[in-house]
């Protein structure tokens, strides 16, 4: 593949249309967003959001960017966690995702700065936040080499990065998976959110993600030490953690 083609679910499609094509579908989803995930998860995003928070290690005081943080989930659980003292910042590259973000997080009670931005240039300074997290969203990035750098520049030495994203199912579960996937999704999506296509996409984009290894090795290829990861599901999706040495 040429370096100015790149993938959108299976299909192959320039790089400079990649951005515009992801944000369609999300813009399409964005009001359903949060219903869909019940929907398609069982609740179960709920769990895993909550394992992730759990064990991020962040404390009162503490600076959190929040990359493709759609609709606030993990924004509004790190808000509490650091407290009045802290600073979480919330960002997504799609302004209707980011505008339901902000506004729950507003009705919540929570005044988190929000900033429409692509995790590929993050308008941050160098070695700032304590704490990055990417929930659902490195998948969707056309240079996800680039993004891991980004992401790497902005934290504090010692700071950390989570990545918490669908993965490379267990073998077992994978005739099971794939049936849900590419037929029970895009039906549910047509009738919740009137959009099969969208989540003909999202088990696409799924499967053309780096597995777990992989992303492993290019979490320590841009930089991090002590990268580690957490099944969960059964693999359906996959916590990883980095931290910034030196």
């Amino acid at each position: 593949m040429s370096d100015q083609q790149t993938h959108f679910g299976f299909k192959t499609v320039r790089e400079s249309d990649k951005a515009h094509k992801v944000a369609e579908v999300f813009h399409s989803v964005a009001q359903k967003y949060d219903v869909m995930n019940d929907l398609m998860s069982a609740g179960l995003h709920r769990a895993w959001k909550f394992f992730t928070i759990e064990t991020s290690g962040v404390r009162p005081g503490d600076r959190v960017l929040d990359i493709a943080g759609g609709t606030g989930d993990l924004s509004k659980a790190f808000a509490k966690k650091v407290g009045k003292s802290g600073q979480v910042w919330l960002t997504d590259i799609n302004s209707s995702m980011l505008g339901v973000g902000r506004d729950r997080l507003l009705d919540a009670g929570f005044a988190v700065p929000t900033a429409q931005c692509d995790a590929e240039k993050l308008p941050f300074p160098d070695n700032y936040f304590d704490l990055v997290s990417v929930a659902f969203g490195l998948r969707n990035m056309t240079h996800k080499d680039v993004a891991l750098a980004e992401m790497h520049r902005v934290l504090k030495p010692g700071g950390r990065l989570l990545v918490l994203e669908f993965s490379k199912v267990w073998e077992p579960l994978k005739p099971a998976y794939d049936l849900y996937s590419f037929k029970l999704l895009p039906f549910m999506g047509k009738l919740v959110a009137n959009d099969a296509d969208s989540y003909q996409y999202l088990a696409e984009s799924i499967r053309m993600h780096p597995d777990q290894e992989t992303l492993k090795q290019m979490m320590y290829d841009a930089g991090f030490g002590r990268v580690d990861y957490h099944n969960m599901t059964g693999g359906v999706v996959a916590l990883h953690k980095g931290t910034k040495i030196g």
